[in-house]
């Protein structure tokens, strides 16, 4: 079991989405706190899946090809909610998902060269704002008014530094492409 929880607890984030979203349906205030419960303990995953995997050194194929694929899907629906619902503006969720998809496209075609573009410590800080906005946006119908401002500025801030990493994730990955079609 022990070589398998970091793997379930990325599944647990693919498998509570359906659930996140149905929270949103629900009247708002308990909503809002069903669907930031879910996101919470969803996050927490995003961290303890791999930390385990390291610790224990049960770091597998399988987990490193679904963490950024959970994580994704639980953004993904947890920004189209919010911006449908109000919530979020539709720029800064529309930057970070922009980010994620070219990300991840230029991540797997380097994997197909063989070249690995690891996780930047600033990434980890940027999915660190971009968690906490979310949450904060999540909140809204229980929070007073003056909390969206900050909700917001966290997620302008989250797009700010999504804006920074996939540059430097796109200068690392180009430089292996043009060094690759000059052989």
């Amino acid at each position: 079991m022990r070589n398998r929880l970091p793997n379930l607890l990325t599944l647990s984030r693919i498998v509570v989405i359906p659930f996140f979203l149905a929270a949103f349906l629900l009247e708002p205030a308990a909503g809002a706190w069903v669907s930031f419960g879910l996101f919470a303990a969803a996050s927490v995953t995003d961290w303890l899946d791999g930390w385990l995997a390291r610790r224990w050194g049960v770091v597998s194929a399988v987990g490193r090809f679904l963490d950024p694929i959970a994580d994704k899907l639980l953004v993904t629906a947890a920004l189209l909610m919010l911006v449908g619902d109000g919530r979020a503006d539709a720029l800064p969720a529309l930057v970070i998902l922009c980010r994620e998809i070219l990300i991840s496209g230029l991540r797997e075609h380097l994997a197909g060269d063989r070249v690995s573009v690891p996780v930047s410590g600033l990434a980890k800080w940027k999915t660190t704002v971009q968690m906490a906005a979310i949450a904060v946006l999540l909140l809204l119908p229980v929070l007073p008014a003056s909390a969206a401002w900050g909700g917001t500025a966290l997620l302008w801030l989250a797009a700010g530094l999504t804006v920074i990493t996939g540059w430097a994730y796109m200068q690392t990955g180009m430089r292996h492409l043009i060094a690759a079609d000059r052989r």
